[in-house]
């Protein structure tokens, strides 16, 4: 712990965070920080394996690269990196690369393994330090990044020989190069806690480590951080009452820092579990990079962070289909035309010597200039039944809004397309709902009062599920209530730790329905049959 005077480190953090206010300023009236990325970017690349397949040399223009250089995903890289990992040098950076980061494999996929090369690590350490210090400056003080943080999540323990090729998990990256970094001061949990695998044996241990330090700032998943909630407040009781939240434990908590998934369903039992006071800030976090944090001037979306080292490019939705990405390209826009309203891809080149690598998640503009944007969810999640481009954060704010309409409150959820064939021989698509509810809801709904419910919401939101309901190519969705508990039991037969947050809310497949179905006892209902015009304008 830091032998400097609390109020010392405050003032000093607090006259970085001013001056960094001031930078940020300049940067949403000049473009010109993408521009050197991308000078920066090309140049890096000289010397590797990649710049001489693609022919790529210092001084190229973004109109030529945006022409020549194929957009790839990660299937494409896996080899290449693959290769650094056994050794290799000059592959997609110069020199050999000896940590690798691995990626959670919350899409039922492998988990990813990417290159962490110094040059990335020092965009991490940026970015952290630029994303804490938009906190500060949106809060209007520097206390909340200048106490203990408690990181809940994964390991942060490093895998293999650090001489060779050593591997982390993104928790471990974010401790490694955001939490430590020096503009902000945190001081984080003991090393011998950190690197436990995350779970109720973490949580019970963190509490023991932290209950008497003065913690300012809590990370992590919801679903994690309102599990610390419930073992700290355990432990603070010590077989007396229990405090109604974390701010009765630690009252100087004053920020939760969103670094994985978003609030979704979690969100009143999340601010009930911190406290009355406690700040939210969001930053979009992945293995890929840190893209993005809220800032001062807007509370629903988080400010593209420009000029830490990755070159950002968007391909509009509607342009990308995961098998013809390659020839994408030329569709893709910098960051400086980007549209607000409109749905994109990230495609990124980084300093990890990833070049054009499409992200697969999907960003909707709200602003710009300075560019501002919401995670919207990831492309392969999307419910396509009958190419109505359902996406997560649209059965999201549907299923929110549903329940705040009528004082329910869902625990988890999951939405899949499923087919039904009637007497005529035709067949039927539409939308299933699996769905559990708080048993200490208001009132409880039956299926078929929800489904009508949510399907007039979704609606409303996205067009195109209008449309394909309105000419009844997709029919009223299905919604199967399940009982408490089914939810956490498919978190632990498929080894999800951190519990459903690890659940995608919707498949284009119905590979995790058909789990559910095995667990799950549900009452199915009929629901009355679609009017056309019903929601026409």
């Amino acid at each position: 712990m830091s032998s400097v005077p609390r109020f010392l480190v405050n003032l000093w953090t607090g006259f970085k965070v001013a001056r960094f206010a001031r930078h940020q300023r300049i940067l949403a009236r000049d473009g010109a920080a993408q521009e050197k990325i991308f000078a920066e970017r090309m140049a890096a690349l000289q010397g590797t394996e990649y710049a001489s397949l693609h022919d790529l040399k210092p001084g190229i223009t973004y109109a030529r690269f945006q022409a020549k250089v194929p957009v790839r995903g990660y299937e494409w890289f896996e080899l290449f990196i693959r290769r650094m990992a056994g050794g290799e040098s000059d592959v997609l950076v110069p020199g050999r690369c000896s940590l690798f980061v691995e990626t959670a494999g919350t899409m039922g996929t492998a988990p990813k393994l990417l290159p962490v090369p110094e040059a990335m690590l020092a965009h991490f350490h940026q970015a952290g330090r630029d994303a804490l210090y938009l906190y500060a400056h949106r809060s209007g003080g520097a206390r909340g990044i200048t106490g203990s943080l408690v990181q809940t999540g994964a390991s942060t323990a490093l895998a293999g020989d650090p001489e060779t090729s050593c591997t982390t998990t993104l928790d471990g990256l974010l401790a490694l190069s955001v939490f430590a970094s020096d503009g902000a001061d945190l001081r984080g949990l003991p090393p011998d806690v950190a690197s436990l695998p995350e779970g109720p044996a973490k949580f019970e241990a963190t509490a023991r480590a932290m209950l008497q330090r003065d913690v300012t700032l809590v990370a992590g998943t919801p679903a994690s951080v309102c599990a610390l909630s419930l073992a700290v407040r355990d432990a603070a009781a010590a077989g007396g009452e229990r405090p109604p939240h974390l701010q009765a434990v630690w009252p100087k908590l004053e920020c939760f820092l969103q670094t994985g998934t978003s609030l979704g369903v979690l969100g009143e039992t999340l601010r009930s579990s911190l406290g009355p006071s406690v700040k939210f800030h969001e930053i979009y976090a992945a293995a890929e990079g840190l893209f993005a944090a809220q800032d001062k001037e807007s509370p629903t979306a988080m400010r593209v962070l420009a000029d830490t080292g990755i070159f950002f490019e968007f391909l509009p939705l509607a342009a990308y289909e995961d098998a013809a990405v390659a020839k994408a390209g030329p569709q893709c826009v910098p960051l400086a035309e980007v549209q607000a309203g409109v749905d994109y891809v990230p495609v990124i080149t980084t300093p990890a010597g990833l070049v054009r690598y499409a992200t697969g998640d999907v960003v909707r503009f709200v602003s710009t200039p300075p560019p501002r944007l919401q995670f919207v969810g990831r492309a392969a999640l999307q419910l396509t039944a009958v190419g109505e481009r359902v996406g997560e954060r649209d059965v999201l704010e549907t299923l929110l809004a549903v329940c705040a309409q009528n004082g329910w409150q869902a625990t988890a959820f999951h939405v899949a397309p499923c087919e039904q064939r009637i007497s005529t021989g035709q067949v039927l698509h539409a939308h299933e709902w699996w769905l559990e509810l708080n048993t200490h809801s208001v009132k409880t709904p039956t299926a078929n009062v929800l489904a009508p419910a949510l399907d007039a919401e979704l609606a409303r939101r996205n067009p195109g599920y209008a449309a394909k309901r309105e000419s009844l190519q997709l029919d009223a969705p299905q919604v199967r209530l399940v009982i408490p508990g089914v939810f956490e039991s498919w978190a632990a037969k498929h080894k999800k730790a951190a519990g459903v947050s690890k659940l995608p809310r919707c498949r284009p497949d119905r590979s995790i329905a058909s789990q559910l179905a095995s667990l799950a006892p549900f009452h199915q209902a009929t629901t009355p049959p679609f009017q056309p015009g019903k929601w026409t304008a």
